[in-house]
């Protein structure tokens, strides 16, 4: 078992921020210790650090070839844009002639404090011009066609010299003469941000009137940064106030972060003997790193062109994988990645990639490893070690194929499994003792993954079978069969002809046999024409009927967390619905668990006891409190409102209930470990991956119940739901949900630990 938690991270996020140098750290330490004076007053105290500020600004004068130009320190880059932008349009209005129409220009990769500083500011001065984003091309580059149409009546045009998620840098020269050719007097905004330290800049030798930069993206304390202004470019102070900076941005100056930047640009003037690699090494620790993870990830495509980017970015992405996982999995082995712009961390696809035209998979499972120019061979030695490691756990787990090593090292799989893209959902379910297993609603995306985890666990497929023609993707059900079953018969849904029959209520329904177990089909129309429920079932007990042996139903989207398929489209019927819910009501048992194929809200599973309590139409429908006319038209009113959808994936359910989450019980560290103290039947239940509890896990006493299997857990521990269990994830967000999940279906002291291990160390 390895346990990384006591080893040193891999920081490869440097785009998102990077650590503070040792020598900048003491630098700023020692003005706050010796120079702490105000660089305004006019005592030896105040003119010392007066002294130590203007010496970091004539160091950036010279890095940066400003020339005749001002440099003005301020809080960061958002700051710097701000400055730029305000200044710019506050001079642009004044030129503004009636009647005309004005845009205001930015590429379409550009950080999003760009695009949005330009609407705020818009409406603020009140300028009627439109925003509009220059589109690049598959490499990133910016559209010189689109600048020489546009930029005639634009007031403004912003680019960045390089970019953060992809690390791809503009042909600042080639775009200047576009730029210039178009409009000579337009304003020209370039973010700096990511170039410092990374690209030569020479600023007096272009016509760029303002570039912002930020101090903690090259080493340096979090709030410092600073701004270029062009001689001659217009400029309004952003901050007022009692004068500092000649007058140009008001307020105390930040002495230690700018002690902090004087190094850094004492070792960028400097670099023999620095911290500072050159680009050629730094080329060649990139190549290593990609080296590596294309021999851990054979089917990696890297999203970024490395002879277009600076060499400290790499961005890719791994097909079957998406970039949560990729960074759970990393995080695990200490390895700390980003899945894009760490000021949009929620967003779940990159803007930047989309931007390039790049399939909408890499954008959503993109991850970006970026480092800085300080980093050591040794520090890269590390991080490939490390990304091996994690590719391991990766294989031992059945996630990734490695033919070269013995396929009796990995976990067992028995049970079922709940595999996701986006919100639909594929199951598999394992008889560990017969190796058979059997796949219900296969999604394309996820048809690697099943084939590595058939290979790995080398079991015998029994059935792929899918419960509706899915309306919203291409079943991954017919590449699988070709594969796995070519001698079996079946009809369009994958049921074999070759079956059984079981009776319930009179009724025979065909069944077949997977290990110790019965799949039962059940006609479901309703939501589709073709619409099945499968049961998997204990094979026929004295004294048991049907409902009782029902260990799970897959209902694909007859019944949906919080909602009940839509039945709107050309094969749907809303009476067939109405008597397909009834038999359903009939056939299982209140509490059996049912697997949907698509969850919207991250629930999980379901039963009929949990959705009749808060779905009023289904439970008047089991009730038979609602009769056949009113069920339609009150199905017809709900499916309504999902014409309406905007979007690329199709809604296979219309809410009925309200999906609000429960309050669930939080620890932190110190509270659970004394819950633990005093409670024996306190459970730690880490429901992270098996890869990644492999790789890092160091409360020896919780037991691994991955959120893939959560539904079987949920079902092994039904009649236990008073236990004291209290679930922990890296961070506490999965831990949450799963609790809540759990929390819905009775289990009433269910817990989570707040913020996970990530804070309880």
């Amino acid at each position: 078992m390895n346990n990384h938690n006591e080893l040193t991270q891999v920081y490869l996020d440097a785009n998102a921020t990077t650590p503070v140098l040792p020598e900048a750290a003491a630098a700023a330490l020692s003005a706050m210790e010796t120079l702490f004076g105000n660089p305004s007053s006019s005592h030896i105290t105040g003119l010392k650090a007066k002294d130590l500020m203007e010496q970091t600004r004539q160091r950036a004068h010279s890095l940066l070839g400003v020339g005749e130009g001002k440099l003005i320190f301020t809080s960061g880059a958002t700051e710097g844009i701000q400055t730029a932008i305000l200044s710019a349009l506050l001079a642009a209005k004044k030129r503004l002639q009636p009647g005309q129409t004005y845009k205001a220009l930015y590429g379409a990769t550009e950080h999003k404090a760009v695009p949005e500083s330009l609407k705020h500011w818009l409406t603020v001065l009140d300028i009627p011009a439109e925003i509009m984003a220059i589109p690049v091309d598959q490499f990133g580059l910016l559209d010189n066609d689109f600048i020489a149409q546009h930029a005639p009546n634009a007031l403004m045009i912003c680019t960045m010299a390089v970019n953060n998620e992809t690390g791809v840098f503009q042909d600042l020269q080639q775009l200047e003469q576009s730029i210039r050719h178009a409009n000579p007097n337009i304003f020209w905004m370039v973010d700096c941000v990511q170039a410092l330290g990374k690209t030569a800049l020479n600023l007096q030798q272009t016509t760029i009137d303002y570039a912002p930069f930020s101090g903690h993206k090259l080493y340096a304390p979090k709030g410092i940064g600073f701004v270029y202004i062009r001689d001659g470019a217009p400029f309004t102070p952003f901050i007022a106030g009692g004068g500092q900076e000649s007058g140009l941005r008001s307020g105390t100056e930040n002495l230690p972060g700018m002690a902090a930047l004087n190094v850094i640009f004492k070792m960028l003037l400097c670099p023999q003997g620095s911290a500072f690699s050159d680009s050629q090494t730094l080329q060649a620790y990139r190549q290593q790193i990609a080296n590596t993870l294309t021999e851990c990830f054979p089917r990696i495509v890297f999203n970024n062109s490395f002879e277009h980017s600076v060499p400290t970015t790499i961005n890719f992405a791994v097909p079957s994988f998406s970039s949560k996982e990729i960074m759970d999995l990393f995080d695990a082995a200490n390895i700390r990645v980003s899945s894009g712009s760490a000021c949009s961390s929620k967003v779940t696809r990159s803007f930047v990639l989309d931007a390039m035209g790049l399939p909408t998979w890499q954008s959503e499972s993109a991850i970006r490893m970026s480092f800085g120019p300080a980093i050591t061979q040794a520090d890269v030695d590390l991080a490939c070690e490390r990304i091996k490691t994690a590719s391991q756990a990766l294989t031992q787990s059945c996630m990734l194929l490695d033919h070269a090593r013995a396929l009796d090292d990995k976990t067992p799989l028995d049970g079922l499994l709940q595999l996701s893209a986006g919100a639909s959902c594929t199951w598999v379910y394992v008889d560990n003792n017969s190796k058979q297993a059997l796949i219900i609603d296969p999604l394309p995306e996820l048809q690697h993954r099943l084939d590595t985890l058939l290979q790995c666990q080398q079991l015998e497929v029994k059935a792929i079978i899918d419960t509706h023609g899915h309306a919203d993707h291409v079943s991954g059900r017919e590449v699988l069969a070709n594969r796995y079953l070519v001698e079996q018969d079946s009809d369009i849904l994958g049921w074999p002809y070759q079956t059984q029959t079981v009776e319930h209520l009179g009724v025979q329904y065909e069944s077949i046999e997977i290990g110790s177990l019965q799949l039962v089909k059940v006609p479901t129309p309703g939501h589709t024409a073709d619409s099945i429920s499968l049961l998997l079932c204990e094979k026929p007990l004295e004294n048991k009927t049907l409902s009782q042996r029902t260990k799970f139903a897959f209902c694909g989207d007859t019944i949906l967390m919080g909602s009940l398929g839509r039945t709107n489209f050309d094969s749907s019927s809303s009476e067939a619905l109405f008597d397909s819910l009834k038999l359903l009501s009939r056939i299982i048992s209140a509490d059996t668990l049912i697997c949907a194929s698509h969850d919207y809200n991250h629930e999980f599973t379901t039963n009929l006891q949990a959705e009749m309590t808060r779905n009023a139409l289904l439970n008047a429908v089991v009730n038979e409190q609602v009769s056949l006319a009113d069920f339609i038209a009150r199905k017809t009113q709900l499916d309504s409102h999902l014409n309406d959808e905007v979007g690329t994936e199709i809604m296979c359910g219309a809410y009925v209930a309200s999906c609000d989450k429960s309050a669930i019980n939080e620890y932190d560290a110190e509270g659970l470990a004394a819950a633990i103290n005093s409670q024996d039947e306190v459970q730690l239940i880490d429901i992270r991956e098996p890869h990644e509890y492999a790789l890092n896990h160091s409360l020896n006493s919780s037991q691994n119940v991955p959120l893939t299997r959560l539904v079987q857990f949920i079902h092994e521990q039904q009649y236990q739901k008073d236990k004291p269990w209290v679930l922990v994830c890296r961070s506490g967000s999965r831990s949450m949900v799963a609790a809540q999940a759990m929390h819905r279906l009775g289990f009433s002291q269910i817990s989570h630990l707040k913020g996970g291990y990530a804070l309880s160390h």
